[in-house]
């Protein structure tokens, strides 16, 4: 059977990656993954792998094999994984191992700036940290709020703009000012009561490819998403569907679709301009909490 051309990887607490044909919505592979609970996924930039972070470990799978067993497995962390990402032509993942940056307290989230220099952590105490790699030390450090994990980050793709999504449901953005080469210029631009009293969980904005229209997505415990136009902040729709609390979201590289993972077993795809969902993916037997889209440069489904 041929290989699908776009793929949307889901993972689950009933201890299983799943593969699905994102047009079809049917699953053609899972995975088994029994020792662990897979808290956050990322595809390489040259979608050939999946990266699977777990407790404590992060695995590496064929996205185009049949194969069951990673290929890679890092072994270095010594307890949950939160999360995984990608230098832009793959030469590195960022949390690995080659280098380790001391937080104080349990991170939650990690995002690569566009300028490939600098990592963006958030962590349960509500530090968000700036990690110069060049210099391997802290740049930045600010706190938003006191004792109010950041649950999020997310990273304007030109670098102009940088989210922080807390447990009180409020989103913090910073203009990175242009010009600099490094993130320690951060601007107060804007504060979003984004889902006031309801924990955000996942928050993103949206690709290169989607210009002009720029948009922050918001996923949370209060079973919706949320679209947030970022000229102003306005709220362009509620995506609405889920049972119960929505854990991860991913854009398509054209940013005309939404994929959402929930703790209701399924995967949702979003149609960004109706708001509707046009696909349920259903198989995952416990929550669904995170999940992965490969699809190339061409439009998803339809």
């Amino acid at each position: 059977m041929s290989q699908p051309t776009v793929i949307l990887a889901t993972a689950s607490y009933d201890h299983t990656i799943r593969f699905w044909e994102a047009k079809s919505g049917r699953c053609y592979r899972t995975i088994q993954y029994p020792d662990s609970q897979v808290n956050r996924m990322e595809i390489t930039p040259d979608k050939r792998y999946l990266a699977a972070a777990g407790n404590p470990h992060i695995r590496l799978f064929d996205v185009n094999s049949n194969s069951p067993q990673p290929v890679m497995s890092y072994d270095s962390h010594t307890n949950n994984v939160m999360a995984v990402g990608f230098q832009c032509d793959g030469n590195w993942m960022a949390p690995g191992c080659q280098r380790e940056y001391e937080s104080r307290a349990a991170v939650n989230t990690v995002v690569l700036h566009p300028n490939q220099t600098e990592l963006i952590s958030g962590d349960q105490n509500g530090n968000i940290r700036v990690w110069d790699l060049t210099a391997n030390s802290c740049s930045c450090e600010l706190v938003p709020e006191v004792d109010t994990a950041v649950r999020s980050l997310t990273v304007m793709w030109d670098g102009s703009l940088v989210v922080a999504a807390n447990n009180n449901g409020t989103c913090y953005v910073w203009r990175l000012l242009r010009g600099t080469q490094t993130m320690t210029n951060f601007e107060p631009l804007h504060k979003l009561q984004a889902h006031k009293g309801y924990y955000i969980l996942k928050c993103l904005l949206s690709p290169e490819f989607s210009e002009p229209h720029r948009y922050l997505a918001t996923a949370s415990s209060d079973h919706t998403v949320k679209i947030w136009n970022v000229e102003g902040f306005t709220l362009e729709k509620t995506l609405v569907g889920h049972q119960r609390w929505v854990w991860d979201c991913v854009f398509s590289v054209d940013g005309a679709y939404l994929i959402t993972a929930s703790s209701d077993t399924t995967a949702r795809l979003w149609n960004m301009s109706s708001g509707e969902d046009i696909r349920v993916y259903q198989g995952h037997h416990k929550a669904t909490i995170c999940c992965a889209l490969h699809d190339g440069a061409e439009a998803t489904p339809s």
